[in-house]
């Protein structure tokens, strides 16, 4: 394992930067792979930066080089047209990536896409994620795909989002805040990429990642409140008005709310009936009580 190298695409950011730390814990030499010049998640002699693009297929291919495993834990949440949409980044850049890791031979390709990927659905985000699995899938069949729920974790991601929220003298909810959620720690879904890269038995799986707590936003909300030693009311506002907001916000260059989220939030983000997860790859989630 000390000569192996993998290539972390993404490797900067909320997910990425904890699977290159489990990367190295495994022995890997690690290449970390991102838009930007940043700071470097961890200083070792075991890790390279360097400097590519999804869509910039030269760029991508001198990443590459050398490569023993590849992950790619690229995000967008937010589009900025006319480059940066979610279709360039989780559709073509995705495509394009699988395309150079099978042509080059590269054993291992890790695809981080998310829960309930649909092709046909009307949001942007989530078509853009099924579609990005199916091009995926198509070049790279032995392509292993990780499919996270909501993250969070040392400060960050949903629960740091909804503590923010608590703050308010009365938090909104999503119509009644009863679609259910299962967010997952951000370590947890790192080390299932770790665990994942070790076993050859997870070539060509898809595998979904969901926290040990099951909630409703409701109920999610009021357990961040407890945390926080806070109480707040609860005010159910319907999707209808919400939609009517985004569309106002969305002439905001980074809008705090936007029409893909509103119908993320529409439906369960859960794991489904026998999908196979965490317990396949020896792991047992943390709930929402740990590391916040």
């Amino acid at each position: 394992m000390s000569e192996s190298r993998m290539v972390v695409f993404g490797g900067t950011g909320f997910l990425g930067a904890r699977i290159v730390r489990e990367a190295l814990l495994a022995g890997y030499r690690v290449r970390i792979v991102a838009r930007h010049p940043g700071t470097l998640p961890v200083s070792s002699p075991r890790v390279e930066y360097q400097t590519a693009n999804l869509l910039e297929p030269a760029t991508v291919d001198a990443a590459l080089n050398g490569a023993d495993a590849v992950v790619n834990a690229v995000s967008l949440y937010v589009e900025k047209p006319p480059t940066l949409t979610f279709e360039s980044v989780h559709v073509a850049g995705a495509a394009l990536l699988a395309r150079r890791c099978r042509d080059r031979g590269i054993p291992r390709l890790i695809h981080l896409s998310g829960l309930n990927p649909d092709p046909a659905s009307r949001s942007r985000y989530v078509s853009a994620r099924g579609r990005g699995e199916e091009s995926v899938r198509d070049a790279c069949p032995d392509a292993t795909i990780l499919r996270p729920g909501a993250l969070f974790g040392d400060g960050q991601g949903l629960l740091a989002t909804l503590a923010g929220l608590t703050r308010l003298p009365v938090i909104p909810l999503f119509g009644h805040g009863d679609t259910q959620l299962q967010p997952v720690h951000v370590d947890d879904v790192a080390r299932a990429a770790r665990n994942a890269l070790a076993d050859p038995a997870t070539r060509g799986r898809v595998y979904e990642l969901g926290g040990a707590d099951t909630l409703s936003y409701r109920g999610l909300l009021e357990a961040v409140m407890r945390s926080q030693k806070r109480r707040r009311p609860l005010l159910p506002v319907p999707f209808g008005l919400w939609f009517v907001g985004a569309a106002l916000l969305s002439i905001l260059e980074s809008p705090p709310l936007t029409r893909d989220q509103l119908i993320l939030m529409e439906r369960d983000n859960v794991v489904g009936q026998g999908a196979a997860g965490f317990a396949d790859l020896g792991i047992e989630p943390r709930g929402i009580d740990h590391g916040r």
